[in-house]
């Protein structure tokens, strides 16, 4: 049938007012589908389960998970549009440039978001770094997807962390971390800021490889992570699936307990004992100010010499200890490329300086 006659049939049924007579629709159908080609819209993302969320444009309204999170959105350039968060950042978590603004977004809980103020808050994206709220002691249960989809919030999450219990294979190297960074954002229509912060990663990370390509793996130093705010009567181990590992194996370390698949496992203190690290990172969580965190490296470090188990140990007795904050070594982010090269110069300081 010709285009014209086709046109006539369409009137005379009544199923188009506009589908005769010309391109007016036609033309904004297309003018809207050249600005979604321009802006990169409309973006699918996946869950840890693989369930897909369809963005045909940025957010307006972000609230996050945690301070990881807020960081992030603040390195793509969307930290303007974040209405608040869980887990605040203490004074001194965020780079410097980030902190003022940082310090302005409203609290809307001191931990986990409680469930009523996420879902009342207006938002239209949360950002979350957590697969579940319950294992990060929240109040409540986490909403459900219909309970989002009813308030309007669409729910990504940062993968490498969130997922990681999930995940198929060991993670040895922050690809993971890239992917979140660059699909965060296609979602905040941010791609090429994300992309410039990959780069940059990659750049520190590849030179910390270089710097340690002949270094077989035999050799590495062994490394454990000792989470002390998970406790000291019984050690919580990171393993070969989380954000950590990777940061330690990119290092040029060995993590001592990356032979269990998973993200965290509860261990004894004889498993630590066995392993005797040469390295032992003090995973300690912001406290809030430098002074306290001083502190509680120091209470980390005393429980250590101090404790019949590991007051032995090899890098106990040689002062092997590492200060480097929980969070920026079991979060994945765009400081993760920094972690590693810390790490990387303190365990081979003849080769990364």
């Amino acid at each position: 049938m010709r285009p014209r006659a086709w046109c006539g049939v369409l009137a005379a049924v009544a199923l188009s007012a506009t589908a005769c007579g010309g391109g007016e629709s036609k033309k904004s159908d297309d003018a809207g589908a050249a600005a979604n080609a321009k802006t990169g819209f409309p973006v699918s993302v996946s869950d840890c389960s693989g369930a897909k969320t369809t963005f045909d444009a940025a957010p307006k309204r972000i609230v996050t998970s945690n301070a990881a999170a807020l960081e992030l959105l603040m390195w793509l350039g969307a930290g303007d549009k974040v209405a608040g968060t869980g887990f605040p950042p203490g004074k001194g978590t965020v780079p410097q440039q980030f902190a003022d603004r940082a310090a302005k977004v409203p609290v809307l809980g001191k931990k986990v978001i409680p469930k009523e103020k996420l879902l009342g808050s207006g938002a239209d994206l949360y950002v979350d770094s957590f697969s579940s709220m319950k294992n990060m002691g929240g109040m409540g249960m986490a909403p459900t997807a219909e309970e989002f989809k009813g308030a309007g919030i669409s729910h990504v999450y940062l993968k490498s962390t969130a997922c990681a219990s999930m995940s198929k294979a060991a993670r040895t190297d922050l690809s993971g971390v890239e992917a979140d960074i660059e699909e965060l954002g296609r979602v905040t229509g941010t791609s090429a800021r994300a992309a410039e912060l990959v780069a940059g990663m990659r750049k520190k990370t590849d030179a910390v490889r270089d710097a340690l390509k002949d270094v077989p793996e035999a050799k590495r130093p062994s490394y454990f992570f000792f989470d002390y705010d998970a406790g000291t009567k019984q050690p919580m181990a990171v393993c070969n699936r989380q954000v950590a590992n990777a940061v330690i194996t990119q290092a040029g370390a060995r993590n001592v307990f990356g032979d269990c698949a998973g993200d965290f496992k509860p261990v004894d203190w004889e498993s630590v004992v066995a392993k005797n690290p040469d390295w032992i990172q003090l995973g300690v969580r912001n406290r809030g100010s430098e002074e306290a965190n001083r502190k509680a490296f120091d209470e980390a470090a005393d429980f250590l010499r101090t404790f019949p188990a590991t007051k032995d140990l090899k890098a106990v007795k040689e002062g092997h200890f590492l200060r480097i904050g929980s969070e920026r070594t079991t979060i994945g982010g765009v400081r993760s490329a920094d972690t590693v090269r810390e790490i990387a110069h303190t365990v081979h300081p003849d080769r990364v300086k």
